[in-house]
C-alpha cells in the first residue's frame, strides 16, 4: 500500500475545530443561500410566522435555507431533508445543528406558496438591480414535466377506448383458453376452468368501470381525468407514443445573461395562447420599456402576436406553415402579394384578386380575395384545385408580415432563442429527476417549480459574479 494515498485510521483520535464556520469555505453557495434569506423581509413576503401558543416553531427562514440548499443540491424530498440535516455539515452550518421534522419540511412548502413565489421574483429584482439583467430581449418557451400521476391513472376518450378494446380483446382469449379446457381431462379442466372464470370476472368489471369512467369523461369540462393528481393532464410530445401526464411550465429566460426573468406553470397542452402572457410578465420583471420576444413557431397566434404589439413588446417568432399547397407543388399564400392601398392581391399570374366577403371566425375578422378568371387562367393546374384559387387575410394581418420581416433581418433569432431557454429545461429537468414534480395539484406544483427556478438563477449569479461579489451586492 506504500504507493498509494493512504487514509487516517478511523479510531484515532483526532483535533477537529471547534467552529462549524471552518468547515464552510467562502467560496460556498451555502452562503449565499444564508445572505440572501437574511436580508429578506419574510413578513412582506408572506410566510407564516411561528405558532404564538404551545411549543415554539421553526423561523420561517430556517425552513426557507433548508428547501433552497436542497433545491439547489437535488435533494427536494422532505424525509431527504430531514437525514440531511443531521448529516450534512453545510447543512448545519446553514440551519444552526436545527433537524425538523420530515412532516413539518413539508408542511412549511405546502402552507406558504405564495410567499416562496414571491421570493423566485424578489431574486429576479436583486438581478436587475445588480445589472446581471439586459432586459432588451428575452427568449420565450414551454415544456412538459412529468407529474406524479400515470398515464394508466389518466383518463381521456381515446384512452378509454383504446383499453376497452384491449379488455375485449383479453375476454375473448380466455374464452378461447376456456373452450380449450373443456376438452381436456377433468380435474385439470375444472382447475383451468376456476382460474379463467375468474379472470374473465375481473375484466368484465374493469370494463363495467371503464364504462362508467367514459360517461364521467364526457361531463369534464376538458374531458380528461387524473385519479392520482386531479390537475395533472395528459400531453402529446414530438415522438410517436411517447405522451406524457404532467404539466406545461413557461418560462423567460433574459437572452444575455440567461437569468429565467418569468415563469408558470399550467396543465394547458400548448403554447398557443402564452406568448402575451409571458412577454408582460418579462416586461415586468425586467422594467423594460421596449422588449423583444423570441419564440418558436408552437407559440405562434396573431391574437397573441396583436396582444403583444398593444403592450409594447416585440415579438419574433416564425409562421406555421399549414397549408398543404406547397407540399402538393402549388403555389403558397407568399406567392400572392397584397397591395395595401387598394386592398387587393396579385396572383402569381399577375391577375388581381379584390376582396369578396368578410366572415367572423373563432373570433377572428376574416376577409376573402379571389378573381373570376381562375378558370381560364393557364397556371391554375399549379394555383388551385377548385374553381377558383381564394386567399385568406385577417384584419390585422399587418403586424404577423411586420413581425415576418423583422425575423427575416435577425436570421439568427431562432438560434439564439434555443441556446438561451432550452438550456435552462435541460438543466432543470436533469435536477428534478426522472421523476420531474413530487408534489400534486397546480398550486403545490408551482411552489415546487419556484423553487427550481430560483435555485437555477441563484446558481447562474454565482456563476457570474462569484461568491464574495454575489454577496456583498446583497448586503449593500
Amino acid at each position: 500500500m506504500g504507493r498509494f494515498i493512504e487514509g487516517c485510521e478511523r479510531h484515532q483520535a483526532l483535533l477537529l475545530a471547534d467552529c462549524v464556520d471552518d468547515y464552510v469555505g467562502a467560496e460556498n453557495p451555502v452562503r449565499v443561500v444564508d445572505v440572501f434569506v437574511d436580508e429578506l423581509d419574510l413578513a412582506s413576503l408572506g410566510f407564516e410566522g411561528a405558532a404564538a401558543t404551545g411549543r415554539p416553531g421553526y423561523h420561517p427562514a430556517t425552513l426557507l435555507k433548508l428547501y433552497l440548499y436542497g433545491t439547489m443540491n437535488q435533494v427536494q424530498s422532505s424525509r431527504r431533508l430531514e437525514r440531511e440535516a443531521g448529516r450534512n455539515v453545510e447543512v448545519m452550518w446553514l440551519t444552526g445543528k436545527l433537524a425538523p421534522y420530515f412532516k413539518t419540511i413539508a408542511d412549511f412548502r405546502r402552507d406558504n406558496g405564495e410567499a416562496v413565489r414571491a421570493t423566485c421574483k424578489q431574486f429576479v429584482v436583486l438581478c436587475r438591480e445588480v445589472g446581471l439583467i439586459g432586459g432588451g430581449t428575452v427568449a420565450v418557451d414551454g415544456s412538459r414535466f412529468k407529474a406524479v400521476n400515470t398515464r394508466d391513472k389518466t383518463y381521456t376518450p381515446g384512452a378509454i377506448r383504446l383499453r376497452l378494446a384491449q379488455v375485449e380483446a383479453s375476454i375473448e382469449r380466455y374464452l378461447a383458453k376456456l373452450d380449450t379446457a373443456d376438452r381436456q381431462e377433468a380435474d385439470v379442466a375444472e382447475m383451468r376452468s376456476t382460474r379463467l372464470n375468474e379472470r374473465i370476472e375481473a375484466l368484465h368489471r374493469q370494463m363495467r368501470e371503464l364504462h362508467a369512467m367514459a360517461t364521467a369523461v364526457e361531463t369534464a369540462p376538458d374531458r380528461q381525468i387524473s385519479l392520482t393528481d386531479p390537475d395533472a393532464r395528459a400531453m402529446a410530445t414530438h415522438g410517436k407514443g411517447t405522451g406524457l401526464v404532467g404539466y406545461n411550465v413557461q418560462v423567460a429566460v433574459d437572452a444575455e445573461s440567461h437569468i429565467v426573468v418569468a415563469h408558470e406553470v399550467t396543465n394547458l397542452g400548448h403554447d398557443r395562447t402564452q406568448l402575451a402572457n409571458m412577454g408582460q410578465r418579462a416586461k415586468d420583471a425586467t422594467g423594460a420599456e421596449h422588449l423583444t420576444v423570441l419564440a418558436d413557431r408552437g407559440t405562434f397566434s396573431g391574437a397573441e402576436i396583436l396582444a403583444c404589439e398593444e403592450a409594447g413588446i416585440t415579438p419574433i417568432c416564425p409562421r406555421p406553415l399549414t397549408s398543404g399547397a406547397k407540399a402538393e407543388g402549388r403555389f403558397g399564400k407568399p406567392d400572392f402579394l397584397y397591395d395595401a392601398a387598394s386592398d387587393t392581391y396579385r396572383c402569381p399570374a399577375g391577375e388581381t384578386l379584390p376582396k369578396r366577403t368578410t366572415t367572423i371566425e373563432n373570433g377572428l375578422v376574416l376577409n376573402r380575395y379571389w378573381s373570376r378568371n381562375c378558370r381560364s387562367c393557364v397556371l391554375k393546374p399549379d394555383c388551385t384545385t377548385g374553381n377558383e384559387r381564394r386567399v385568406t387575410r385577417w384584419e390585422h394581418e399587418h403586424v404577423v408580415e411586420a413581425m415576418q420581416a423583422r425575423l427575416d433581418r435577425m436570421p439568427d433569432a431562432m438560434r439564439i432563442r434555443r441556446r438561451t431557454v432550452e438550456h435552462v429545461f435541460g438543466t432543470i429537468k436533469d435536477w428534478m429527476g426522472r421523476s420531474h414534480f413530487k408534489t400534486r395539484r397546480l398550486p403545490n406544483v408551482g411552489t415546487e417549480m419556484s423553487l427550481h427556478v430560483l435555485a437555477y438563477n441563484m446558481k447562474r449569479a454565482i456563476a457570474v459574479l462569484g461568491t464574495p461579489r454575489l454577496i456583498g451586492a446583497m448586503r449593500g
